[in-house]
């Protein structure tokens, strides 16, 4: 991009072509007052607040709309710029109720701040024409005070080029202007999704969070920037506390990923911080019953019975489960007491519940198990491929970058069994039967081969495997894809042009292709088409997984995987594995160890007998939860550290709290490989952070672990992990980095796979891949298929999102979505409570007939604790890589 000179107010700056005049003197610190500007925005000019004199240039222009040019010349201050800008604050301010000393905006409100930087102290020669609208509060977490809008129209443009939701309009004419939804309806009725971006980008008081209304101002809080604990995107934001309490969550515009935007969970999702619920001793199991006891107590009882079990069974009979909810310093140690302390490879996250195929099938593929590609990238694609991922709902704010790219022209291609919202704006819907994803992109790859649209340099130079992959997919013609999928085959051929045409491509995949019996293959597929077109190392290009937990990238990096260390270090290697018991000073397990959900059906067999679960709850969120329950209750020892009481917690021996992502130090790793800080807003609740009591259950069995902080346990990481060897906390200050960072001076790595693939030939690797059904198909007895899924509103278990009580006003219960012909035909109205019924149980639950549902496809999700889903979903797994098949299972649907 062309660097260009300008001069503002005497000096020289410089910026690139793209800038404005505002932008320049933004990012140089040069003050020019403005009202409707937001990076997130397009140019507007409205408030004509930011205006300037640029020589050559008649009269007064506004600097956010004039683009720099060579040799600029740009006065910002002056008298006659000044006498405008305070008419316009005295315009505005006739208007404005006299509000500021209640007024939960005052001390972050820009027009209070301008009024106060240009002295305005009364209104003459104006006269004050305050208005009298009334106060919309027609939902749960956004207040609206007409009275208080400048009319700057951020609120209408983030809603209508960011969010692309249209809520929000203006109405009437002059003074009366206002902003408000179509038709004057309430918000939730207008579509909105209650992402608080228009609060974001609110200058004054008109748009507020209802949730933290008198609980303080800014001013009065402790500001802390921190990583969102929710999905993979890593957004970051401001924690706002006062007296040891978070009490609201504000954007942080210098965000590497988001740029101040949040989902609802992101942005009102905070109220279970200091829940009532939360757990705040330790606790022992009792005559049955769960009690309170001291820490030292409950770290010497769960110590001794370890040791007993150890030495009774062996250490194969113990095993941990690590969190993909906690920080990457957390899964080190937890994986590091399994290893050092049980002295077993038991060690597993959740991840193998959801994107343990991604890790086994981009490592099969291109020799390392992660996204290749930036969020930043997708915006400029020319078309994105998105499957198994209803990006809107599960990753709202990746959903912004997609839309991003759509305004800029990209197309898009989405597969995916519901009619969700991405697909009334994809070039080509693909709407495939569940599971038959590897069927649909042979046909795809099928039709390139035929059409000799495939990119024959890229094959050569920098893959193998080839005609094995060739000889497979020639049987994949788009009719007999058309037989196995369900999808038309024009269609087929349609959506594969438009890829392998493009100059950047990118797929974004998530649990819709991971969470089958086939997962790693279906990964391994997509891997196939990216580098049959050569749509790998550029930039926009690539294979990204959009990962569901905020820290499911990083609880694998760390090692919480039965085969590796940190690092994807395997454990049986004998240079890796004595490098490790060098640095920890004892001796390793040689062999792999389970994964969780093998782990589970070794407590149902009597060979696992102890377990130690960091923040999962699987008698929740596994399939098939009443064989989980049986596997848990058969454990003699179960150790569980929890933020609040869960399924899995009612079944432990001992159960210690956690602090919550707002009580740690630490870093998460997102879906894009970037590291970020974690910090520390109020202190602990429970007294301590988490890998300290890790730590200390390690000493107490004999095996002493200290650390002064957290970042003295990722600068171990560091040491042991080539690649993380260029982490310092110093340097994950701003942006945080993208690994492999393989040295201090490395700038973090955006793109992957450039030059050559991570394997030893530095070759990818093509793998010829059949088509395989979901284990349990429809039925004369189970003629449906049930699909499981995620909510926007809420996330994983619920215990986070179901303490807001504004988002339970959202999204109070869980419904079943089935389409308008399957509820003709069961005779079941909208809003009618139905058993939910498989071969493994059943569930009561609401339906919701909608038209995102398609004939003989149900779909839930698995949030609520009144409504478990898993007791009806399926206990198959993909045996590569342990995955259960939450995407498909056979059941039926009774009224009640």
């Amino acid at each position: 991009m062309k660097t260009i000179s300008l001069m503002i107010d005497g000096k020289i700056y410089s910026g690139n072509e793209n800038q404005s005049v505002l932008d320049v003197a933004i990012e140089n610190g040069v003050f020019i007052p403005h009202l409707c500007h937001d990076p997130r925005l397009e140019a507007y000019g409205g408030c004509r607040m930011c205006i300037v004199e640029i020589e050559g240039m008649r009269g007064m222009v506004t600097s956010c709309t004039v683009k720099i040019k060579e040799g600029m010349k740009v006065v910002t201050n002056n008298e006659l710029l000044n006498r405008h800008r305070v008419m316009i604050l005295k315009f505005l301010l006739a208007s404005h109720p006299n509000e500021c000393m209640t007024c939960n905006k005052s001390g972050d409100c820009k027009l209070q701040d301008l009024a106060y930087h240009y002295k305005i102290e009364n209104i003459s020669p104006l006269q004050k024409e305050e208005r009298s609208f009334p106060l919309t509060k027609d939902n749960p977490l956004i207040e609206l005070d007409r009275n208080k809008c400048i009319t700057c129209g951020k609120c209408v443009r983030i809603c209508n080029e960011v969010v692309q939701r249209d809520v929000w309009a203006f109405a009437k004419r002059g003074i009366n202007t206002v902003v408000t939804t179509p038709m004057y309806r309430s918000m939730e009725e207008s579509g909105c999704e209650f992402c608080g971006q228009c609060v974001s980008a609110c200058p004054t008081g008109a748009l507020t969070e209802k949730a933290s209304k008198g609980k303080g101002r800014l001013s009065d809080m402790k500001r802390v920037r921190t990583t969102c604990s929710y999905c993979g995107t890593g957004c970051n934001f401001y924690l706002n506390a006062k007296d040891n309490k978070v009490v609201k969550v504000t954007s942080c515009f210098e965000g590497p990923v988001n740029q101040g935007n949040l989902c609802v969970k992101g942005r009102f999702g905070y109220e279970f911080i200091n829940s009532p619920d939360r757990i705040m001793k330790p606790m022992i199991r009792k005559n049955g019953k769960l009690e309170e006891v001291e820490y030292q107590e409950a770290i010497d009882y769960t110590a001794r019975k370890f040791l007993e079990l150890k030495k009774k069974y062996g250490p194969d009979s113990l095993g941990g489960f690590s969190s993909s909810r906690c920080t990457n310093e957390e899964n080190y140690v937890t994986a590091k007491l399994v290893r050092a302390v049980f002295g077993t490879n038991n060690i597993d996250n959740c991840a193998r519940v959801c994107h343990a195929p991604s890790v086994a099938g981009l490592s099969a593929c291109f020799g390392s198990g992660a996204a290749t590609n930036s969020f930043d990238q997708i915006e400029d694609a020319d078309v994105l491929f998105i499957t198994g991922s209803n990006t809107t709902e599960a990753h709202p704010i990746v959903s912004l970058k997609v839309k991003k790219a759509l305004r800029n022209g990209a197309k898009i291609i989405v597969a995916d069994p519901r009619k969700i919202e991405l697909a009334y704006k994809a070039e080509i819907w693909l709407d495939l039967r569940p599971g038959t994803n590897i069927a649909l992109l042979n046909g795809m790859m099928n039709v390139i081969l035929k059409e000799g649209l495939q990119n024959d340099k890229f094959v050569k130079d920098r893959t193998e495997g080839y005609d094995a992959f060739v000889k497979v997919v020639s049987k994949y013609t788009p009719e007999y894809a058309e037989k196995i999928t369900g999808v038309d085959r024009n269609k087929i051929i349609e959506a594969a042009r438009l890829y392998a045409k493009a100059e950047k491509a990118s797929i974004l995949y998530s649990l819709g292709m991971t969470e089958h019996n086939t997962g790693t293959l279906n990964v391994m597929s997509m891997g196939n088409l990216a580098m049959l077109c050569g749509q790998v190392g550029r930039r926009s290009t690539g294979v990204n997984p959009l990962r569901g937990q905020n820290n499911v990238q990083g609880a694998c990096d760390m090692g919480a995987l039965p085969n590796v260390f940190s690092g994807y270090q395997k454990v049986d290697d004998p240079a890796i594995r004595a490098k490790f018991e060098k640095f920890w000073g004892v001796k390793l397990p040689e062999t792999k160890g389970m994964q969780s959900t093998k782990m589970i059906e070794a407590a149902h067999e009597g060979k696992l007998k102890g377990l130690f679960i960091l923040g999962e709850d699987p008698a929740h969120t596994d399939p098939n939860i009443s064989l989980v329950k049986e596997s848990l209750e058969k454990l003699e020892f179960l150790v569980v550290q929890e933020l609040f009481h869960t399924k899995t917690t009612e079944l432990a021996h001992v159960v210690f709290p956690a602090a919550s992502f707002a009580e740690c130090n630490g870093t998460f790793t997102n879906g894009e490989r970037r590291i970020q800080l974690v910090m520390k807003a109020i202190p602990p609740l429970p007294g301590r952070e988490n890998w300290q009591t890790i730590c200390d259950i390690s000493t107490a069995m004999g095996y002493p672990m200290y650390y002064n902080n957290a970042f003295e346990i990722m600068e171990e990481v560091a040491a042991v992990s080539p690649m993380f060897a260029g982490i310092t906390f110093e340097r994950l200050k701003e942006k945080g980095l993208q690994w492999p960072i393989p040295d201090r001076k490395h700038p973090g790595t955006c793109t992957m796979y450039e030059k050559a693939f991570n394997f030893p030939s530095g070759l990818g690797k093509f793998n010829a891949i059949e088509h395989k059904d979901p284990i349990e198909m429809p039925d004369k007895e189970y003629p449906y298929t049930l699909i499981t899924g995620r909510r926007r509103e809420h996330y994983n278990n619920g215990s986070m999102t179901r303490r807001s009580n504004g988002i339970m006003e959202i999204w109070p219960e869980e419904t079943l979505e089935i389409s308008p012909s399957d509820a003709k035909k069961l005779v079941i109205t909208d809003g009618e409570y139905v058993n939910l019924i498989s071969r493994r149980g059943k569930v009561k639950i609401k339906a919701r007939v909608t038209e995102k549902a398609r004939e003989g496809r149900f779909f839930t999700s698995f949030h609520y604790i009144k409504t478990l889903t898993n007791l009806v979903t399926n206990s198959v797994f993909d045996p590569m890589a342990g995955t259960p098949e939450y995407k498909a299972c056979a059941v039926k649907v009774e009224k009640i």
